[in-house]
């Protein structure tokens, strides 16, 4: 009831559907078809009465197992060629009479709306019996008789002229679709009018406003094409990515969750961004997708540290994800349970913090960790490539070397790209030499005057393309981090230098994988790095067993094996929890 209205929810549902045999109890989503429409009746905060129409007794026996009233529909009702208006208004009289008085407002919601929300109802309901909100406010006592509901159908349409044979267009100007005069479609989903326009041949009243609902809601079940998007959707994942990018932690984990977000193609994604990190946002904007910010600048001290840390879980429990991914490195003990305590099922990438315990899964491509735990999977099998690595052919290795690579990563804090600039500079190499700078990388306007007259160095930024850059490339020096999975993933030869001591615990970068690894970038000499350099592109052989030992590794089937996992462990997480 809604400002004293008794309202009524009229389900028509007759066994005869042609399309799609038997549609209407077939199982969408684990339950009949016509179980959504009913429970999400049902769980309106206004509706009296949830009654569905029918002539179909098994379409009786599961529209009563899921609490819906039945109304038994004649057989000349049921038929084609008959339209909804008479078997609205034969359901209405039908349970009016059985309760001895009359609605206030009667509603058709259609079974095949299996994605239309409560809420969607309930606005309808209170924009049929509130007065109508007029921008001039000429008459504030104004009601609408009838709420339909629609969806946007903005085109570039054309009509056709049968006498004269020709198409003519029905827009006065090509524009693209958001700049179009806004145009419904009627959707079915939601037909709300009041008591007295319901006639045998009629609901429609005098005075009719429209209710805009998304396109998701507004699909509409006819046929197996329709079923299969349904299907999809409501298989949908709302998760939050949790992230940020720094000079001081880098762009590694923001760019892995853009890659783990491409792939969730199926499911709606939202970043977690820290005000604090302004790269992180530039990055999640740059690449055009939808973010919330919270702030860690809270001040110092265990005090603002909680804080900081309560106003994410705040920002999480608002959004309500029913998955939640870090990709923080170091998670926090109580921070992991909070969220698992709240009902989240918690993914952690790359975690060696207090949180893993508390995780219901956590990969790690890059760490071996000591203590082996029942969620924790580690290993190359687990790395994410970026989509573009995906489609890039593998290296076929020439006996000269003729360009060189260098790229460290998107900040490159110890500046190893100089330094192993200037090794190459001081060899006998004469080829090209091509460094990409990250979009943190700190030194960017000197390196790029020093070297500007030095027609074999070729500096780029923030490249789009980096498959491309690497391929193209002979021999590439690289920090021991994400990189060196990218780059076995192409087969190009690799001498790496590990910014710090984390980074020497990246045991992927080792001989039996196909690359050099110097050690700490910091302690190792420029004549170190000018020896290893000339003696790799010198031994044609060497760069061929690198190649060939890179391609033995798999690494383009990580985001599935993640994905397999996951489904899996959250299939088991939902039966515990119901």
């Amino acid at each position: 009831m809604y400002n004293d209205n008794k309202i009524l929810v009229v389900i028509p549902a007759r066994g005869g559907s042609k399309g799609i045999p038997r549609k209407n109890i077939r199982l969408l989503g684990g339950k009949p078809l016509i179980a959504h429409t009913i429970e999400m009746g049902k769980a309106s905060k206004y509706v009296d009465d949830v009654i569905v129409t029918t002539d179909d007794n098994e379409i009786k026996f599961i529209a009563e197992k899921f609490g819906a009233e039945t109304i038994k529909r004649d057989g000349n009702l049921a038929e084609d060629s008959i339209p909804l208006d008479p078997v609205i208004y034969d359901a209405t009289l039908q349970k009016e009479n059985e309760l001895n008085y009359e609605y206030d407002l009667v509603i058709t919601v259609q079974p095949t709306s299996p994605l239309l929300k409560t809420k969607t109802l309930d606005l309808a309901i209170e924009t049929l019996l509130n007065p109508i909100d007029r921008d001039d406010q000429s008459d504030k006592n104004e009601y609408y008789d009838t709420i339909i509901s629609v969806v946007d159908d903005r085109h570039l349409s054309w009509g056709y002229d049968e006498e004269n044979k020709k198409y003519f267009p029905l827009y006065k100007e090509r524009v693209n679709r958001q700049y179009l005069p806004k145009a419904f479609k009627e959707t079915g989903s939601i037909f709300a009018t009041k008591r007295e326009f319901v006639k045998e041949n009629s609901r429609l009243g005098d005075n009719i406003g429209l209710i805009e609902i998304s396109k998701q809601e507004s699909i509409d079940i006819d046929n197996y094409e329709d079923w299969w998007v349904a299907e999809r959707i409501l298989k949908k994942k709302r998760i939050l990515i949790k992230a940020d990018a720094s000079h001081e932690i880098g762009t590694g984990h923001i760019y892995r969750a853009l890659s783990i977000a491409s792939k969730l193609v199926n499911h709606e994604v939202m970043f977690l961004l820290d005000e604090a990190q302004p790269l992180g946002i530039e990055v999640v904007r740059n690449n055009n997708y939808p973010y919330i910010t919270h702030n860690s600048a809270k001040g110092e001290g265990k005090k603002a540290e909680d804080e900081a840390k309560d106003e994410i879980i705040a920002k999480i429990v608002e959004y309500d994800p029913d998955i939640v991914i870090n990709d923080i490195l170091n998670t926090n003990s109580k921070y992991t349970k909070t969220l698992r305590d709240k009902g989240f099922f918690i993914v952690n990438f790359e975690d060696v913090g207090g949180g893993v315990k508390y995780a219901h899964m956590v990969f790690d491509a890059l760490y071996e960790h000591k203590i082996p735990l029942k969620n924790l999977y580690s290993g190359h099998k687990y790395y994410i490539l970026k989509d573009e690595f995906y489609y890039q052919s593998f290296k076929e290795i020439e006996e000269e070397v003729d360009k060189v690579l260098l790229t460290f990563g998107g900040t490159d804090p110890n500046n190893l790209t100089e330094k192993v600039l200037e090794s190459i500079l001081e060899s006998n190499y004469k080829n090209k030499i091509e460094i990409i700078l990250g979009l943190g990388y700190a030194n960017k306007k000197e390196i790029q005057e020093k070297y500007k007259d030095n027609e074999r160095i070729e500096i780029y930024e923030n490249v789009k393309n980096m498959s491309e850059h690497m391929h193209d490339a002979d021999l590439i020096f690289t920090s021991a981090g994400r990189t060196m999975y990218e780059i076995a993933s192409l087969g190009v030869p690799c001498i790496c230098l590990c910014q710090n001591e984390r980074e020497l615990s990246h045991i992927f970068g080792n001989v039996e994988n196909g690359f050099i690894n110097l050690g700490l970038g910091s302690e190792c000499s420029k004549e170190e790095i000018k020896e290893t350099f000339e003696s790799t592109i010198e031994d044609y052989q060497l760069r061929k067993e690198m190649n060939r030992r890179m391609s033995e590794i798999d690494l383009k089937h990580g985001f599935d094996n993640i994905k397999r996992l996951i489904k899996q462990s959250y299939k088991e997480w939902e039966e515990e929890n119901k």
